[in-house]
């Protein structure tokens, strides 16, 4: 049989022990795979959606309207989501099912299947049916408003990006350079001398570029 085994440890040393461990004392024939980022989604530009889930399969139907509006937000605030629905429009027992459909619909992503980051947005009116409506219409309903605004909104894809601090000889300093510049680095500034003979190197390197770099 096969199984799917995920390990966590501190740091690529760890995992390698973890693995070699598995292989020369358990004996699990392990195949093994590079690490995954966790890379985010995020919007660029405001966009508004007005967004219909209706059903109707005999009895009762299936019935939620909501419109609203999106903008970036400040970097760190998460996804803000603000109720500025008037008159009723959306009963109040419906704003919590969709809240409930934007946040979860942040939360799997739009762009790639990673999350949505640093986002207000608003529920700004919609409508409901007396018979038809639901908790669960509106909260479809407001997730596929989220994703139709989200597609309008420029989307990006955010990685992380890490800082990196290389000390090294004078002489290698050139292939240091070029290797960090292949890995789409970018050099920050060079200190010469901080030891006799060596230079050091600063650069922000993106994440999925620096597995396994220790070793190399």
């Amino acid at each position: 049989p096969y199984t799917t085994l995920f390990r966590s440890g501190m740091g690529e040393l760890h995992l390698e022990i973890i693995l070699d461990r598995l292989i020369r004392e358990f004996k699990v024939e392990a195949n093994t795979g590079a690490p995954q980022v966790a890379y985010r989604e995020a919007i660029t530009q405001p966009a508004d959606a007005d967004t219909k889930f209706v059903r109707q399969t005999g009895g009762h139907g299936q019935y939620g309207h909501v419109i609203i509006h999106m903008e970036p937000g400040e970097h760190g605030t998460g996804v803000v989501v603000t109720n500025k629905v008037v008159g009723g429009n959306i009963p109040k027992e419906f704003i919590k099912p969709v809240e409930n459909g934007l946040r979860e619909a942040a939360a799997t992503g739009v762009l790639a299947g990673f999350p949505l980051i640093d986002l207000k947005v608003d529920i700004i009116d919609g409508s409901y049916h007396e018979v038809d409506s639901s908790e669960m219409a509106f909260k479809i309903a407001a997730s596929m408003a989220f994703k139709e605004a989200a597609r309008k909104a420029g989307m990006i894809l955010l990685e992380p990006i890490m800082k990196v601090d290389v000390t090294v000889p004078e002489e290698n300093m050139g292939d240091i350079i070029g290797d960090v510049t292949s890995r789409r680095g970018n050099i920050v500034e060079i200190n010469a001398n901080t030891q006799v003979g060596f230079n050091r190197l600063d650069a922000q390197v993106p994440l999925a570029e620096l597995f396994g770099y220790a070793t190399a």
